[in-house]
């Protein structure tokens, strides 16, 4: 994969393309359940998907708080206690699932020399995953030489646009039906995969 100069860095937002993610959707969808139903409120799984699509296509900042109001209709003083505890069920949870290909996909970018970064990176994480090592903590590559594979389009694609990045949408998870709603939020790429995530790096570094 011969990298122009052009591009230097491709900066991962960990969650989706690297992480997986499953697990910690599945635990916090599940703690939300239970937490809901300690107050009463009975609620199953497809309550709480309905919920998480809503607060994905309103582009909800916090998603999570903005199922749990849904879920609680609202009410304030409901809404704190569940958050409260869902919090307590998940807040030592460290789930992470390496998605399949992503480790290989990484070694082939480093050994071309591109620099490898993260978005907020949850170091210890990746050191117990065992890919710490293929990630730089700090680099000094202009936003206009670093290309951005993240899931949200709100959190990651938009950001970095307008830092002046490349973009790559990973579609997965949660985030997975969300589209761009204006040109300011529309990735260079879209994929789905880990397959597609090395076509749409193959086209934009040539």
């Amino acid at each position: 994969m011969p990298a122009r100069s052009t591009y230097r860095a491709v900066i991962f937002d960990i969650g989706g393309a690297v992480d997986l993610e499953f697990a910690w959707e599945m635990a916090v969808d599940g703690a939300i359940a239970s937490a809901c139903g300690l107050e009463g409120i009975r609620v199953d799984p497809a309550m709480v998907e309905e919920a998480s699509e809503q607060a994905v296509a309103a582009y909800a900042p916090d998603v999570v708080l903005c199922m749990i109001e849904t879920l609680c209709g609202g009410e304030p003083a409901t809404v704190a206690r569940v958050v409260r505890r869902v919090e307590a069920m998940t807040g030592q949870l460290d789930a992470f699932q390496l998605r399949p290909g992503i480790v290989d996909l990484l070694k082939r970018l480093r050994g071309q020399g591109l620099v490898l970064s993260a978005v907020e990176p949850r170091w210890a994480r990746l050191e117990r995953a065992g890919i710490a090592e293929l990630f730089t903590r700090d680099h000094d590559v202009p936003p206009a030489e670093c290309i951005l594979v993240g899931d949200r389009i709100d959190a990651d694609i938009a950001p970095a646009k307008a830092a002046g990045m490349a973009t790559i949408q990973f579609r997965s998870g949660r985030w997975r039906r969300l589209r761009p709603r204006s040109e300011a939020e529309t990735p260079d790429a879209v994929v789905t995969d880990v397959a597609e995530l090395e076509a749409a790096l193959l086209q934009l570094l040539a």
